[in-house]
């Protein structure tokens, strides 16, 4: 590992956590661990894996869920969860959550009736074996059951008086820091300087990513390098017109070949962006590494990856410095904590990749609340949203480039009721 990306990592745990590879594998400097270190590193991370996120003993008695549905109101999808105590909490789904349904109706719904909520953690793995939902790869279960997952924590927040972030660690970040996240990769350079300067003022964005490269369904070639001299000519325009005060971070969306992210890294790091996002595709383990190893920026992924043996060896080979599980993508908060635990052991920070729409950001929130290694800066996509609700415990804005995550129990919201009326349960 390079000595300045190191430095980094120790910076954006922001003292919390100096661990750095070597320190944290034995004390010395490890290039390429033999197959003997590396037997010893998948046991340590296989033993973190095993250890429980949900803290079931803010629970003495079992809490068993009598009911699960799911809403719908137009586009709109809401998961109701009640215990047969009584208790109920809410979650809202993903837009894809249209396409999905059927998965959430017939594939997990179902498992979930009668269990003990306080078994979530155990419940989180078994629902995979049910219905052989392993064969689910990715966001097609991942959406469904993190939906189910919020709306269970909330239930259990609302019963423990204690926030979700409460619920799976301690509060590390009351307030999160956000940086802006962009896009606008196919419009002329020009009129994306515009866009995002439009962006960062609207929230007085402290940090920014922007996208380099092209998508892949843009184009037929995935070595293409993108629109032609786009990435070479914002690179170095976006520093100069935030200046160096601006934290900047980068994002290919798993667009380049090995050789031309390489080549995007080092420009990179002559702009002082702080680290540069799935540079090649996001199950290129191997390659991915092969950019880690070529570069001094530090490599951030995890967006689309749906296996925790995934984030497993990627933390293990040092293949990424920086994960990057979406809770909604991955299957909740449970299951990414378990990924940001295995890479606080080995050093490494946790910025997670937040679903835009619906009420996204509160969950991001709540899940880097709870984050001992957290990144520096958080990804934001804006406030709006659709969803009818109250918040009585953080004004839910963006000061000082940050946001106040809500103290009230579960999700620290109430959703409007007459809006709740509105949906109609799915059935298939």
């Amino acid at each position: 590992m390079k000595t300045n990306r190191r430095k980094f990592i120790s910076t954006a745990l922001a003292g919390g956590l100096a661990a750095t590879w070597s320190h944290s594998c034995g004390g010395s400097e490890v290039q390429e661990p033999g197959s003997g270190a590396r037997r010893a590193y998948y046991a340590r991370l296989d033993k973190i894996l095993k250890q429980p996120v949900l803290k079931k003993e803010l629970f003495s008695r079992p809490v068993i869920i009598k009911s699960l549905e799911l809403l719908r109101y137009k586009s709109s999808f809401l998961c109701r969860v009640r215990s047969s105590d009584g208790a109920e909490g809410f979650s809202v789904g993903h837009g894809t959550m249209s396409s999905l349904y059927p998965i959430f109706v017939n594939a997990l719904q179902p498992f979930f009736i009668h269990k003990d909520a306080r078994d979530l953690d155990l419940l989180l793995e078994k629902v995979f074996i049910y219905k052989l939902n392993f064969r689910l790869g990715g966001l097609a279960i991942g959406i469904p059951l993190a939906t189910i997952e919020f709306a269970i924590l909330d239930m259990l927040g609302r019963i423990a008086n204690k926030s979700m972030g409460e619920l799976i660690g301690e509060i590390h970040h009351p307030r999160v820091a956000v940086y802006q996240a962009t896009e606008y990769r196919e419009k002329p350079v020009e009129e994306s300087l515009e866009l995002i300067k439009r962006d960062v003022a609207e929230y007085n964005a402290h940090a920014l990513k922007i996208k380099v490269g092209g998508l892949m369904f843009m184009t037929g070639d995935i070595n293409a390098v993108g629109p032609k001299g786009r990435t070479e000519k914002i690179i170095p325009l976006i520093r100069k017109t935030f200046g160096d005060k601006m934290a900047l971070y980068a994002d290919a969306n798993g667009f380049y070949s090995v050789d031309e992210a390489i080549r995007v890294g080092r420009l990179l790091v002559e702009y002082g962006y702080g680290f540069f996002e799935e540079p090649v595709l996001f199950d290129w383990y191997e390659e991915t590494k092969q950019v880690a190893d070529a570069l001094s920026i530090p490599i951030a992924g995890g967006e689309q990856e749906y296996s925790l043996h995934g984030f497993r060896w990627l933390i293990a080979n040092d293949g990424l410095q920086i994960v990057q599980p979406d809770n909604y993508y991955f299957g909740g908060m449970i299951r990414s904590m378990k990924v940001a635990r295995m890479a606080e052991a080995f050093g490494k920070a946790c910025t997670p990749h937040m679903s835009g729409g619906g009420l996204g950001y509160l969950y991001m929130i709540h899940f880097v609340s709870a984050l001992p290694n957290a990144s520096a800066h958080h990804e934001f996509k804006g406030l709006n949203t659709n969803i009818q609700f109250e918040c009585k415990t953080s004004p839910l804005s963006v000061v000082d480039g940050k946001i106040k995550v809500p103290t009230g129990p579960g999700l620290g919201v109430e959703i409007d009721p007459d809006f709740i009326k509105k949906h109609e349960e799915v059935r298939v």
